[in-house]
């Protein structure tokens, strides 16, 4: 579990150093206002965009691949997000249990209350259920902290309370972020993890398509995404995670790789 005390990167240093300065220079030289407006819009800018990028380090520390014990250790971790799903995830963990795999599952808090049976079967089976916020706000990387700070509180409650374990890891919805984040994790005593890998089946229906992003990431040390909740279904009607799983899984078991959980990858 990550430290209480928060740490601020170069960039959110550098960040308040400089409107320390433009401050000052505003009341000390207040014709230059022009030119301090500009470096801090452009500074604004430049967080906004790294906000963007899920698998940027700048505003904090964000797991993309696992450690590199983890890795040498020929590890890779399956991390499934937005469930759980009442007709998907219960599929998801037969195809797991088969292949004898443990997983992370992302959950988002009023899910996981909606059914919470199914939570607790995710756990009982051998996989993590870590925080995927409360709500899965579509605005969640425009919030405040305080905003960011009931979300991630409120799940990080309802999941103790339906699986008995704790959440470690944090996952943003759509992995979106801005500056406020990282301190309210530091907190919480959360680690965000974000991937390096994934198939975008939210979105694309074609499973050849979203296999291929998946297996050409398929390496020790990587973290790939799929979905239980808001999946996108083929022409078939079929959840694209079970159409894809079976060769995924089947690859990295010919690449002699062992799926862990982000919990176990810190062992």
């Amino acid at each position: 579990m990550r430290s209480a005390r928060w740490q601020p990167t170069l960039l959110i240093r550098a960040t308040l150093v400089l409107h320390v300065l433009a401050l000052v220079l505003v009341i000390t030289e207040p014709g230059q206002w022009r030119w301090v407006l500009g470096a801090v819009l452009a500074n604004h800018a430049l967080l906004t965009l790294l906000g963007l990028w899920p698998r940027s380090h700048w505003l904090g520390p964000n797991w993309t691949r696992l450690p590199v014990a983890a890795t040498a250790r020929n590890e890779i971790a399956l991390t499934i997000d937005d469930g759980p799903d009442p007709i998907v995830t219960p599929q998801v963990l037969d195809m797991l249990d088969r292949y004898a795999i443990q997983a992370t599952f992302f959950c988002i808090g009023e899910k996981a209350a909606r059914y919470p049976d199914l939570c607790r079967e995710i756990v009982c089976r051998g996989h993590a259920v870590e925080n995927h916020s409360q709500h899965h706000r579509h605005h969640f990387s425009l919030m405040g902290r305080s905003g960011i700070t009931r979300e991630l509180q409120a799940a990080q409650d309802t999941l103790t309370t339906i699986t008995g374990q704790r959440p470690w890891f944090f996952r943003a919805p759509a992995g979106l972020r801005n500056p406020f984040l990282d301190p309210v994790l530091a907190r919480l005593g959360l680690q965000l993890a974000s991937w390096s890998a994934r198939g975008f089946d939210t979105r694309i229906g074609d499973g050849e398509r979203v296999k291929n992003k998946l297996l050409h990431g398929l390496r020790a040390g990587a973290i790939l995404l799929l979905h239980d909740g808001n999946a996108a279904r083929t022409p078939d009607g079929i959840p694209v995670i079970l159409e894809v799983l079976p060769t995924v899984l089947a690859s990295a078991a010919a690449a002699n790789l062992r799926f862990v959980t982000l919990r176990q990858a810190l062992a």
